[in-house]
């Protein structure tokens, strides 16, 4: 379990991975260090020297949220992109930080794949997620918290990374988002089923290689968050 909330600033990059690679909960040990550990760093290091910016959408999460060019998507809303490639739900809570000093009017989160590709089950990660928005609550609580989906794997796509093809668990973690949302005061967003084609695998045109999305695929995600009246 990670336990330190020391900020970006205060801890070298080093050591925050090691604090990270813990990732102990009863008694079992994780791999939580992130998929592209020098790309992590590296975003780390640009969201740290970027000035703190009040009132502004950030959008958080993997390298799904990271793909997405959100300033041109909602041109009209002020916005940051804290999506890193590779990330897992420790690699968020440990660097919760620099997305509250924001105070950000709202927060779109999508995370978790990342941590089933390594065999993290289901259940550490939902808790993980709900620990995520506990803090953004308790520490920013006029942050508007809306928890997305995991978005469906299409295993038949020829560049699919099978370590991905983990679909009953991304459903077994929706449905508990989806459950405790009121309890948890965050609005879940369901995007799984927009992303749906008729055999319930993520729609072709929407991706890449059956698991990150296709410039279609954004505008798609973008219109189904206009449709909700979240932005």
């Amino acid at each position: 379990m990670i336990t330190k909330r020391a900020g970006l600033a205060g801890m070298c990059l080093g050591s925050w991975l090691a604090i990270l690679s813990q990732g102990i909960a009863a008694g079992q040990v994780y791999d939580t260090v992130p998929n592209v550990p020098d790309h992590y760093k590296k975003r780390l290091v640009a969201f740290r020297d970027e000035p703190t910016i009040a009132e502004v959408v950030v959008f958080l999460g993997n390298s799904i949220t990271e793909g997405g060019d959100w300033a041109k998507l909602f041109g009209n809303t002020p916005s940051l992109n804290r999506g890193i490639s590779g990330d897992n739900t420790f690699g968020v809570m440990a660097r919760l930080d620099e997305v509250i000093r924001h105070k950000p009017s709202k927060v779109f989160l999508m995370i978790g794949v990342n941590d089933l590709s390594k065999n993290i089950p289901p259940a550490r990660v939902i808790q993980n997620i709900f620990s995520i928005v506990g803090r953004i609550r308790a520490e920013s609580p006029k942050t508007a918290v809306f928890v997305q989906s995991l978005l469906p794997v299409n295993p038949g796509h020829k560049k699919f990374p099978k370590q991905f093809n983990k679909q009953a668990d991304i459903e077994t973690i929706n449905g508990q988002l989806k459950k405790y949302a009121d309890a948890l005061k965050y609005t879940y967003l369901n995007l799984f089923n927009e992303f749906l084609d008729g055999s319930m695998k993520l729609e072709l045109k929407y991706t890449t290689d059956g698991l990150h999305l296709s410039p279609e695929g954004y505008v798609h995600w973008a219109n189904y968050l206009r449709k909700e009246k979240c932005l």
